[in-house]
C-alpha cells in the first residue's frame, strides 16, 4: 500500500501494530518519529518527515489497518487563533520611491510576533484568509519602519498533479515524482488595501524571488527551480504576475470549487526545464513498490512502475481473469460488463505499455534466476497474425503482398533452467512492419546495423547483460538460432568480461573462414570426439525422433566482415554435430554448427552445450501456448498499442501455465499449493472423483496436474506421457467453473432440496 510515496507493506504495518501494542501510552507524535527512524523516512536535510508520517498513519487508521492511540492534545495548526495583537498597518497613496525602507523577511518561527501578524493580516484582508499551507512552507512578511506592515506572502509545496503545468514542463510520471519537490507554489500574496502604490506588487514579487531559492534550500535542503501560482479570474487578472515576468501557461480544471484558475509560472534557473525533466535510471532489480503479495498476479506485477494504485489493482484482476479463462475473449474472460469496461480502459491508458508490464514480471523472474547456477536465455522471433481484424490501426504486413496478412512482430527472450523449466520473460520487443520498407533487404549491406531488424538480437543481449550484473552468482547464456549469427553480437559480448555467455547456431551462408578454409570444411576434418543421442521434437508433418550424432569441437577465431575492418577477430569455441545414421529422414538430417563464448575443453563440455541448445525448442512451445492457448489473435482492441499491452499480459499468463507444466515434472512431490488455491485443488479433486468431500491434505503437484490434464482431455495412458500446455489450458477453463460451484455449495450448502413426487 503506497501512501505519501512510501510503501507500507504487510510486515511494516505489522511492525507498527506491535509498536502500538507494546507501548499503549505512546503519543501519536512519538509514534510517528519512531516509524520515521525505523523506515529511515527523512527530508533531504536529514530531518525526520514526522508530519508526512503522521498523515500516513492517520490514513492507515481510517482504513482500519491500525488503531492509533487516542489523541490527547491539538497540534498547533488545529488550534484556534490566539488573541489578536496590536500592530500598525501601512497607509500610503504615492510612488514606490517613498517606500525606501521596505523590508521583506522570512518568518522563522510560528511562535514569533511576525507569524501572528501574518495570520492576522491574511484573516482580515485576504479572501482565502490565513488557512494553513500544505506540506513544506515558507512565509514572508513585508513591512516598513516608517509606515508599518505592508503585506505578506506564503509559499508551499506544489500541487501534486496539474495537467497544463506537467505538459508544459514535459514531465513523465516518473519525472514528476522525482522532481515535484523542486517546484513550489505561491499560495498567498497580499498587499493591504490601505497601500496604493504603483508597481509595488511586481517589485515585491521580484525581490522575494531573488532570495526564495536560497531560503528554501536552507530550510529544506532542496533547491527549487520553478514557482507556480493560481489566479482566480473572477476576482483578479494577474496583472502583477505578468508585470513581474511570470508566464501564463493554462488553466486548472476547477474541480475543487468549480472555478477554473489561471496558472502562472516563474523559472528560478535558466536551465530549469533540463533539471526538472532529468530522470534517474530505473534499473532492474529494484523492489520499490512491491508489497506483500496476495496472489500470483501481485507476485509477478508487484513492482510495476504504475504509480496509480487503481491501475495496479486493475492489472492484477485482468491477469487473473485471463489466466482463469485463457481461450475466452476479453468480455468472456472478465465475466461482467463493469470488469470488461475497466479492462478496455486499462488498455487505452497512455501510462500502460508492454515494456512497463514485462519489466515488472522480469523483476520477479530475477528472483527465480538467482536460485540457479546456470540459466539459459534463448531469444526468438514470431509473428502475431491479426488479419481477421483489418480495421485495427497500426498493424503492419506479414509475409508476402499476395497473402494480405497483417499483424505484429514479437521478438522475446525467456529464461530457462538447465532442466528446461521456464523461469520468466526477460525481454519483449514488439513492432509492426512498415509497408514502405518492402525491398529494403536488397540494400541491407548499405545500411548500418542500427537501421536493420538484426538489431533486435543486440538489444536482447544488452537486456540479458543488465540482468547478469544483478545475478553475479548465476551464469546466463544468451542463445539464438541461425538468424542471430552476426559478428556484431560476438563483438558485443567481447567488450565486457562480465557479460553473459553466447551460444549461437552458425548460418552456413555466412561463409566464415578459419585458416584460409571455410568453417564447415575445417570442422568436418576435426577428429570425432564422441557420439551422443539427442531428441528431435515433432515439427509440422515431421515426427519426433531420437537421433545419434557425431560430435566435434574446437577453438577458432572469427574474422570480422568487411564492413567492420577496424574490429579485431573474436575467439570462440565451436561444437559441430552431424547425424551419423544412414537412415532416410526426409532431408532433415541434423547438422549443427554451434558457436559459443563458453569454454569447451572436453567432450563433456561440448555435450553440455548441445543439451543447452536443445532447450531453445522451449521457445516454440511457449509461442504455441501464447498463440493457441491465449488466443491472442481474437483480441479486439482497435489499435496496435493496445494490442501490445494485452500481449504483454498474455505473455506472462502463457509463461505461468508453461512453468506449472514443467515444474510438475521437475519437482513432482511438491504440494500443489504452490500453484493452486485451497478452493481450486479441493474443487479439482471433487470434480475428478465425483465426491462432495475433499481431502484434508492437498495432493502433490504431479497429482494435481494429472487431474487437471484429465479434465482437459488427457487420457493418462502410459504411452501418452505427461499432459501438455494446451491440455492444461482446457483443464483450467473447466476448473474455473468447477471452483465457482464448489465455493457456492460449501459457503451456502443446501439444506432442503426438492424431491420428485413418487
Amino acid at each position: 500500500m503506497e501512501i505519501y510515496e512510501r510503501n507500507f507493506t504487510g510486515s511494516i504495518i505489522d511492525g507498527i501494530r506491535e509498536m502500538i501494542s507494546t507501548n499503549p501510552d505512546i503519543s501519536r507524535l512519538e509514534l510517528s518519529r519512531r516509524v520515521c527512524e525505523w523506515m529511515n523516512w527523512r527530508s533531504p536535510n536529514g530531518k525526520l518527515k514526522d508530519m508526512s508520517c503522521r498523515k500516513a498513519l492517520l490514513t492507515l487508521h481510517r482504513r482500519g489497518r491500525i488503531t492509533l492511540p487516542k489523541k490527547e492534545k491539538l497540534y498547533g495548526f488545529e488550534k484556534r487563533r490566539s488573541k489578536e495583537i496590536g500592530f500598525k498597518v501601512a497607509e500610503l497613496h504615492g510612488s514606490l520611491s517613498e517606500l525606501e525602507d521596505i523590508v521583506i523577511e522570512p518568518i522563522c518561527s510560528r511562535y514569533s510576533r511576525d507569524s501572528k501578524i501574518w495570520f492576522q493580516l491574511l484573516d482580515k484582508f485576504h479572501y482565502l484568509r490565513g488557512g494553513r499551507l500544505c506540506g513544506a512552507q515558507l512565509r514572508y512578511i513585508v513591512k516598513s519602519g516608517r509606515y508599518g506592515y505592508i503585506g505578506a506572502l506564503g509559499f508551499s509545496s506544489a500541487t501534486w498533479k496539474l495537467r497544463a503545468r506537467d505538459e508544459y514542463i514535459g514531465w513523465t510520471e516518473q519525472g514528476r515524482r522525482e522532481h515535484l519537490r523542486q517546484v513550489i507554489s505561491n499560495g498567498r500574496f497580499l498587499i493591504v488595501p490601505t497601500v496604493r502604490v504603483q508597481n509595488l506588487a511586481s517589485y515585491i514579487l521580484g525581490q522575494v524571488l531573488l532570495r526564495l531559492p536560497s531560503d528554501w534550500q536552507e530550510r529544506y535542503g532542496i533547491r527549487p527551480f520553478l514557482v507556480e501560482t493560481y489566479v482566480d479570474p473572477s476576482r483578479y487578472e494577474g496583472c502583477c504576475y505578468r508585470a513581474a515576468n511570470w508566464k501564463y501557461i493554462g488553466d486548472t480544471s476547477g474541480r475543487r470549487d468549480g472555478i477554473s484558475k489561471r496558472i502562472f509560472i516563474y523559472p528560478l534557473h535558466r536551465r530549469w526545464r533540463e533539471y526538472l525533466c532529468e530522470e534517474g535510471s530505473v534499473s532492474l532489480g529494484s523492489t520499490e513498490g512491491v508489497s506483500d503479495p496476495g496472489n500470483w498476479a501481485e507476485v509477478e506485477f508487484g513492482s510495476i512502475r504504475l504509480y496509480d494504485n487503481r491501475l495496479k489493482e486493475r492489472l492484477y484482476v485482468i491477469a487473473q481473469d485471463f489466466y482463469n479463462k485463457p481461450e475466452a475473449n476479453i468480455p468472456e474472460a472478465c465475466g461482467s460488463k463493469a470488469r470488461s469496461t475497466g479492462a478496455y480502459r486499462f488498455f487505452r491508458n497512455e501510462k500502460v505499455s508492454m515494456e512497463v508490464i514485462i519489466d515488472a514480471h522480469t523483476e520477479a523472474t530475477i528472483d527465480r534466476i538467482k536460485g540457479h547456477r546456470v540459466v539459459l536465455a534463448p531469444q526468438d522471433t514470431t509473428t502475431l497474425d491479426y488479419t481477421t481484424h483489418p480495421m485495427t490501426e497500426g498493424l503492419g504486413p506479414l509475409g508476402s503482398v499476395v497473402s494480405g496478412k497483417v499483424g505484429l512482430i514479437l521478438h522475446d527472450t525467456l529464461a530457462f533452467s538447465e532442466e528446461g523449466t521456464p523461469l520468466g520473460v526477460l525481454d519483449a520487443q514488439c513492432w509492426a512492419l512498415d509497408p514502405q520498407d518492402r525491398g529494403k533487404k536488397y540494400h541491407r549491406k548499405e545500411r548500418p546495423l542500427e537501421q536493420k531488424e538484426s538489431m533486435k538480437w543486440i538489444r536482447s543481449f544488452r537486456r540479458v547483460s543488465e540482468i547478469q550484473k544483478l545475478c553475479p552468482d548465476t551464469m546466463l547464456v544468451s542463445m539464438g538460432d541461425r538468424e542471430s549469427d552476426i559478428f556484431d553480437l560476438f563483438e558485443e559480448a567481447k567488450r565486457d568480461p562480465r557479460a553473459p555467455r553466447l551460444l549461437v547456431r552458425a548460418e552456413r551462408s555466412r561463409r566464415r573462414r578459419v585458416e584460409q578454409e571455410e568453417l564447415w570444411e575445417y570442422m568436418s576434418h576435426q577428429e570425432i570426439a564422441g557420439t551422443l543421442r539427442i531428441h528431435i521434437p515433432r515439427r509440422g508433418s515431421r515426427k519426433a525422433r531420437d537421433s545419434d550424432v557425431d560430435l566435434r569441437y574446437g577453438e577458432v577465431e572469427l574474422s570480422p566482415p568487411k564492413r567492420l575492418d577496424s574490429s579485431g577477430p573474436v575467439r570462440v569455441w565451436v561444437v559441430y554435430i552431424k547425424e551419423s545414421s544412414d537412415e532416410d529422414v526426409g532431408g532433415s538430417a541434423v547438422e549443427w554448427m554451434l558457436l559459443s563464448t563458453v569454454e569447451v575443453k572436453s567432450f563433456h563440455d561440448a555435450r553440455r552445450l548441445v543439451e543447452w541448445y536443445t532447450r531453445r525448442w522451449g521457445m516454440e512451445v511457449y509461442h504455441r501456448t501464447l498463440k493457441s492457448g491465449c488466443r491472442i489473435k481474437d483480441r479486439q482492441l482497435g489499435t496496435a498499442d493496445r494490442l501490445e499491452v494485452s500481449v504483454g499480459i498474455d505473455m506472462v499468463v502463457a509463461w505461468r501455465i508453461y512453468h506449472m507444466t514443467m515444474l510438475g515434472r521437475e519437482i513432482p512431490e511438491a504440494p500443489c499449493t504452490v500453484f493452486f488455491k485451497e478452493e481450486q485443488w479441493k474443487a479439482l479433486h471433487c470434480y475428478v472423483y465425483k465426491t462432495p468431500v475433499a481431502p484434508e491434505q492437498p495432493p502433490s503437484l504431479k497429482e494435481a496436474i494429472g487431474m487437471l490434464g484429465k479434465i482437459g482431455g488427457h487420457m493418462g495412458r502410459r504411452s501418452d506421457g505427461e499432459p501438455g500446455t494446451q491440455t492444461l489450458w482446457r483443464g483450467l477453463q473447466r476448473l474455473d467453473t468447477a471452483t465457482e460451484m464448489y465455493v457456492i455449495f460449501t459457503t451456502n450448502p443446501p439444506t432442503d432440496l426438492p424431491r420428485d413426487s413418487p
